[in-house]
């Protein structure tokens, strides 16, 4: 017997629940059985055995497509093991009316009147069908036409399995066809509130940032700094020394984690994904992926997205791209709403609510998606062309417990400055040589937030993400790695645009800081439990990685203060320490900052970043700035721990000024591994 269907439901909030938010909490109850149909009330239910004309035969008779058009989606459904429709409204032969009209012929029913009735009746009507079977058989009460209710669906197939959920109040009533986007757009007007509340708290509290409250990080944070302050005042001298070195160890520690993952990254030559590249062109075990890429507040960058996604490389039919888009965000709105979007790409819009963030906002777009892999992308995002076909290939090798596939990110603008340089020269060591070592170390892996797919059933599995945490990626990574999936990093990559100023780069790294702090805080409320879901070795990992990077850079300023002493200055440290420790101390540390430089000099392996390794000394002026993220993320957890502060795109250079044929130049010079200054410079000759 097959379990009880279920409904989502609103509930209050009663004093003893566990959403510190104070929001109705969605809960999950028994859908009521339904009573028969009354005698009276005339129901559809299409014979299984009566034979129904083909799609192709509808279409070809109505004069919708031309025999050759079919001929090709014919040959595309059976080489893709898609559906007819999809096929042909992909590539924009046929237009979804079109197909719900010919659907509607193929099972005896008409179609829907596209414009839905907007007053409160009607609303009212489309809520006694719950939320959950609108999404899952894509179809909601339409409205009410002579005591009968018109049910709008989008795929009649799907008929067997809602009619014997319908409920009783909705009865009779009879089926009309829509075209799936139409219908997503009433569900969203309808149940929109209700969906915006269950992307808000979809994580449980107990590893939610939504727990968290700004006058208890407070009073954390103010415990130590009083002890410290107590301390200093006590025993200045001693206090400095236990401190410096505190620093010099968390350094070193730091400085060994990244040689452990280089080392583990050198083992392994040929990565198990090269192997699979081979059944990249088996396109009938493709699987069905949807992009979801947040915008806010970006109008001049959306158009040359659209023409950068409209480069990838994978079948149409099997593609759907979601732009998602904040309600209140009427200049991007308006932009995409002028822009030739591609059938496979729609807009979702997000209802205002609170946090006003990128995990809330693709919590929201998330039931939305038809999906089995869902892949996340930034705006300035200029992906390689074959890179859904490797991340499918790879997805279809690796064992169910591999649920995310990371891919590698490198910049489009890297010489615009030094910062960029920098910046450059820090994400080739980060993707390129950190992350494949931590993976392969079997150590956390914290995810980036683009260029990120996952496995449908285990994101919804783990809650997807936290709409209150500012790094929801990197805490997405832990908890997939609490619930035992792994993460792989995949050797394709995607170009996005530097950071490349100097207050930008603080306030887009103070939000990274102070989200590895609070998940650090969330996760380690339960030490016994995340021990016991981690390891050993990746529950000390997981600390050195997200608590210690905040400390390390916040002790910083102690290590240069050493260099007082190099200048002949006074420094308290040598009241304590004599003179055989200070030059101890100065030959670890020079040499902890020659490794870690050589270290950052290895991560830029790659040809195109070659010339970048004359760079990688002015790393040390670099550093510095993290500092000062440091300490405006310390600030932000007190003050306002769930404010994003977002990155601004296409101001340095990037995607909304740069050609797009100049981006693929560039990204073709990375699959081949030819240096970038040669790919320009063919770039410019060729006119």
């Amino acid at each position: 017997m097959s379990p009880p269907p279920v409904q989502l439901a609103v509930v209050p909030r009663h004093k003893d629940a566990d959403d510190a938010t104070g929001a109705p909490l969605l809960r999950l109850v028994p859908t009521p059985k339904p009573a028969p149909p009354p005698v009276a009330g005339p129901v559809f239910r299409h014979p299984p055995y009566v034979r129904r004309r083909k799609l192709g035969e509808i279409l070809i008779d109505s004069g919708a497509v031309g025999p050759a058009d079919l001929a090709r989606a014919l040959l595309a459904q059976r080489s893709l093991s898609c559906r007819l429709g999809d096929a042909l409204v992909a590539e924009a032969v046929l237009a979804p009316t079109d197909l719900a009209r010919a659907l509607g012929q193929q099972y005896g029913m008409g179609l829907a009147d596209p414009a839905p009735v907007d007053c409160p009746a009607a609303d009212a009507l489309a809520r006694k069908l719950p939320v959950e079977l609108c999404l899952r058989h894509k179809a909601i009460p339409w409205h009410r036409v002579g005591g009968t209710t018109l049910i709008a669906i989008a795929d009649p197939a799907e008929l067997e399995a809602l009619q014997d959920r319908i409920p009783a109040d909705l009865h009779p009533y009879r089926f009309a066809t829509l075209p799936e986007r139409a219908i997503h757009d009433r569900i969203g007007a309808v149940y929109g509130g209700t969906l915006a509340r269950a992307a808000e708290c979809r994580v449980p509290n107990a590893l939610s940032c939504r727990g968290l409250n700004s006058r208890r990080g407070a009073a954390v944070l103010a415990l130590p700094m009083v002890l410290l302050l107590a301390a200093t005042f006590a025993a200045p001298i001693q206090t400095l020394c236990l401190l410096i070195f505190g620093a010099i160890a968390l350094a070193a520690a730091n400085v060994f984690l990244r040689l452990a993952a280089f080392l583990a990254h050198r083992r392994t030559t040929v990565p198990a994904f090269v192997s699979a590249r081979s059944h990249i062109r088996a396109d009938r075990s493709l699987p069905r992926i949807s992009v979801v890429v947040p915008l806010h507040n970006e109008p001049d960058i959306a158009a040359p997205l659209t023409r950068r996604l409209s480069q990838l490389d994978y079948p149409r039919a099997l593609l759907e791209v979601a732009l998602v888009v904040e309600a209140g965000d009427t200049a991007t709105r308006d932009a995409l709403s002028t822009a030739d979007l591609p059938p496979w790409m729609r807009v979702i819009a997000v209802p205002e609510g609170q946090p006003r963030t990128k995990p809330r906002a693709m919590n929201y777009a998330l039931p939305l998606l038809s999906g089995d892999v869902i892949g996340i992308y930034d705006a300035e995002d200029a992906p390689a062309p074959d890179q859904l076909r490797c991340i499918a290939a790879r997805f279809a090798a690796a064992p169910a417990r591999v649920a995310c596939l990371q891919g590698c990110l490198d910049y489009y603008n890297p010489t615009r400055n030094w910062m960029a340089r920098c910046f450059t020269i820090e994400y080739a060591g980060w993707f390129r040589q950190m992350l494949p070592g931590i993976a392969r170390l079997g150590l956390v892996v914290p995810l980036g937030g683009t260029t990120v797919f996952f496995r449908r059933f285990a994101l919804e599995k783990v809650g997807a993400w936290d709409a209150h945490n500012v790094t929801e990626d990197a805490d997405l990574g832990i908890r997939l790695a609490r619930m035992g999936y792994r993460t792989e990093i995949v050797p394709t990559t995607t170009l996005e645009e530097a950071n490349a100023a100097p207050l930008g780069w603080v306030k887009q790294r103070s939000r990274w800081m102070k989200g590895y702090l609070l998940t650090w805080a969330v996760h380690a409320r339960d030490p016994v439990g995340l021990w016991r879901d981690l390891g050993s070795k990746r529950f000390f990992a997981f600390h050195l990685q997200f608590l210690g990077a905040v400390i390390n850079a916040a002790l910083a300023p102690l290590l240069w203060s050493l260099l007082f002493l190099a200048a002949g200055l006074s420094h308290g440290i040598t009241a304590w320490v004599p003179p055989a420790g200070i030059t101890g101390i100065a030959i670890g540390l020079t040499a902890l900052t020659a490794l870690n430089l050589g270290l950052i000099a290895a991560g830029c392996h790659a040809s195109h970043h070659r010339r970048l390794r004359r760079w990688v000394p002015t790393m040390i002026a670099y550093a510095p700035l993290a500092t000062l993220a440091v300490a405006k993320a310390l600030f932000e957890v007190v003050s306002c721990p769930f404010h994003w502060d977002k990155t601004a795109h296409g101001q340095h250079g990037g995607a909304a000024a740069a050609a797009t044929t100049d981006i693929h130049v560039l990204q073709g010079a990375l699959a081949a591994g030819v240096d970038r200054a040669s790919a320009r410079a063919s770039l410019r000759q060729a006119g």
